[in-house]
């Protein structure tokens, strides 16, 4: 499963550490996935758990609806190290981090860079969905947004706005999306 992402592109994964479910965006070098993790309940699992689950999804909502800590349905599963997410295929694994200190125009803060290490696949049954280009419209909009809550700009604003333009033009109708657009200040 590994061998069907692409080294070098990122991908959209659901990370499932000891209480949280959170998406990061994952890229593959060789046999190990990276991704670093900004402060909140996944940043502090990690640091003291360092076993958790990286799942594919295909599901826009449930990535954003994850990312914003809105209501989503969801079954676990456990065996005493690990916790994941039912009939989602990916992966365990360890995960190794090192804190690091991120700056960009958001200001600096601290992040965890981190390399996954996999040790068990897990098999899934995906519900196959066909690829809208509003589903990409609405993740994007989640990433703005994550930001304009750490600094609200008239600049990011606005392109999560023109964002919602198109994504309603191109038919997108999630109640993720009204929740962004409502919460902009």
């Amino acid at each position: 499963m590994m061998k069907l992402m692409r080294e070098g592109q990122v991908y959209e994964l659901l990370l499932v550490s000891k209480s949280n479910v959170t998406p990061v965006g994952v890229v593959r070098k060789g046999e190990t996935l990276h991704f670093k993790l900004f402060p909140g309940k996944s940043f502090r699992d990690l640091l003291e758990h360092n076993r958790v689950a990286l799942q594919m999804a295909w599901d826009a909502e449930l990535l954003v609806k994850t990312a914003l800590n809105l209501d989503v349905e969801l079954s676990f599963e456990s065996d005493g190290q690990y916790r994941w997410i039912s009939n989602l295929p990916g992966w365990l694994g360890k995960v190794q981090c090192r804190r690091e200190l991120w700056k960009d125009e958001l200001g600096t803060t601290e992040v965890l860079k981190c390399e996954f290490f996999p040790e068990k696949e897990l098999a899934g049954n995906v519900q196959q969905v066909p690829f809208t280009r509003a589903d990409c419209i609405l993740v994007e909009m989640a990433v703005l947004f994550t930001r304009y809550l750490v600094k609200p700009t008239s600049e990011l604003k606005n392109k999560i706005l023109d964002l919602y333009a198109l994504y309603k033009h191109l038919g997108g109708n999630s109640d993720a999306v009204e929740y962004i657009v409502r919460h902009l200040d």
